[in-house]
C-alpha cells in the first residue's frame, strides 16, 4: 500500500482511503486529529497508520488487505459517538482509539452494539473495561495503576510536604487526580487543596491565587497538556516555585513548547518508553526517516493492529466476536512494546509504570527523561 498523506479532517468527519474492493478489511482510527489534543491524534494516527502499511505490504491479514477510515473526533464524546456510528455504516469492524477516556467511555457501548473491536492505545480511565464489554480493549495501562506509583513516590519524595491536587473535571482528569487523593490519604497525608478548573482556559489567576494561600509544595495535575502548560507557566509568573506532577496526559512536545522553560522540574508518570525496545527498532526508524519522532502512544498504536492481526489469524476468522475471544483467551501477543495478553475486562495483563522528569537536552530541547 502506498505510504498515506497526513491530510486535516473537518470536524466529526470521517473519511476512507485506500482500495474498494469487497475483500478489503475495513479499519477506523479515531481520535482528535484537529484541535487542542491534536498532538495525540497525530500519535495514534501515525502508529496506526505505519502498522497498516507494513502488514498490508506482507500480504495484509488472512490474504486481505486493510483500508484505512478516519474519524477526527476533536476530543468530544459527541462526536466519538457519532463518529462510532459513521464507523458502522461504512462496514468497519475494527477501530484504533478513541484518545481520550471520555470519548471512549461515549463511544464503546456504540461500537459493542454493531459488532465492532475497539482497541485504544491510550485511554486509560479502569470504568473503560469493567464496563463488561465484550469489544474493549487497551494497549496502555490504567489510571488506577498509574496513581498508585505517583502515590508512592509523593508519599516517599514529599513526605511531611504540602500538595494541592487540581483537576479539569473530565473523566481522565478528574479520575487521575481523585486516585491520587485516594492514594496519598490511605497514606497517611492529606491534600491542602482539591480544585476543578475548566477545560481550556486561557488565563487561571484565581487558581493560581488559591494554590499560593495554600502554600503548596508540590502540585499535582490531573488533564491534558496545554492547560497544564499554562498552569505552570503562570505558576512561575507569580514566582510559585514549587513542582508540578501530572500523568502521560502531559507526554507531548506540545506541552514543553507551550510551558517553555517553565516546565523543567516537571514530574510525569508514563510507562517505559517503548522506543527503547530492541522490537521496536525497525518501526522507530521507519517513523523517523518519514520525520515523525514515535513518541507517547505512537508505538501502542502500532501494537494494537498487530494484536488484531495475530488474533484473526489465530482466529483464521476476521469476524469480530472471534477475534475478541482470541484476545480474551490469555494468548501473548508479540508485538512492538512486547509481549502483550489481556484478561476478561479487556486489560493488559503487564502494566508498568515509572517516574520521568521534563529536562533540558543538550541540543537545549526540553523533553521527558526517566529518572
Amino acid at each position: 500500500m502506498k505510504r498515506m498523506a497526513t491530510i486535516g479532517f473537518a470536524l466529526g468527519a470521517v473519511i476512507t482511503l485506500g482500495g474498494s474492493a469487497e475483500a478489503d478489511i475495513k479499519m477506523g482510527i479515531t481520535g482528535p486529529i484537529t484541535g487542542p489534543s491534536a498532538d495525540f491524534g497525530a500519535q495514534l494516527k501515525s502508529g496506526a497508520e505505519q502498522a497498516v502499511e507494513d502488514i498490508n505490504a506482507a500480504g495484509g491479514i488472512l490474504g486481505q488487505k486493510i483500508v484505512l477510515n478516519y474519524g477526527d473526533d476533536v476530543a468530544d464524546p459527541k462526536e466519538g459517538r457519532s463518529i462510532a456510528n459513521k464507523f458502522a455504516d461504512d462496514g468497519v469492524k475494527f477501530v484504533i482509539g478513541p484518545y481520550n477516556s471520555g470519548v471512549t467511555m461515549s463511544s464503546s457501548e456504540s461500537y459493542r452494539n454493531n459488532g465492532i473491536v475497539m482497541i485504544t492505545p491510550s485511554a486509560s480511565n479502569p470504568r473503560i473495561t469493567e464496563q463488561g464489554l465484550w469489544n474493549v480493549f487497551r494497549t496502555c495501562g490504567r489510571d488506577d495503576q498509574q496513581v498508585a506509583v505517583a502515590g508512592n513516590y509523593i508519599l516517599t519524595k514529599f513526605k511531611g510536604k504540602k500538595v494541592a491536587i487540581v483537576n479539569d473535571k473530565t473523566n481522565f482528569g478528574y479520575g487521575l487526580a481523585e486516585g491520587t487523593k485516594k492514594a496519598l490519604n490511605k497514606g497517611g497525608m492529606n491534600e491542602v487543596l482539591f480544585e476543578g478548573v475548566n477545560l481550556g482556559e486561557k488565563t487561571y489567576s484565581a487558581l493560581i491565587s488559591k494554590i499560593k494561600a495554600s502554600g503548596a509544595e508540590l502540585i499535582f495535575w490531573g488533564g491534558l497538556d496545554t492547560d497544564a502548560a499554562l498552569i505552570v507557566r503562570q505558576m512561575r509568573d507569580q514566582r510559585i516555585k514549587a513542582p508540578l506532577m501530572s500523568g502521560d496526559g502531559i507526554a507531548t512536545d506540545e506541552f514543553a513548547s507551550i510551558g517553555g522553560p517553565a516546565v523543567e522540574g516537571t514530574l510525569m508518570t508514563f510507562q517505559p518508553d517503548p522506543r527503547k525496545r530492541p522490537e521496536a527498532a525497525t518501526v522507530v526508524k521507519k517513523l523517523r526517516d518519514k520525520k515523525f519522532e514515535p513518541k507517547g502512544y505512537t508505538l501502542y498504536s502500532y501494537a494494537a493492529v498487530e494484536i488484531i492481526k495475530q488474533a484473526a489469524e489465530q482466529a483464521k476468522s476476521l469476524d469480530p466476536k472471534k477475534v475478541a475471544d482470541v484476545i480474551h483467551s490469555g494468548k501473548r501477543f508479540k508485538t512492538v512494546i512486547g509481549e502483550l495478553s489481556y484478561d476478561k475486562n479487556g486489560d493488559v495483563t503487564r502494566p508498568d509504570y515509572v517516574m520521568y522528569v521534563w529536562k533540558r537536552q543538550p541540543d537545549g530541547k526540553i523533553t521527558y527523561v526517566e529518572e
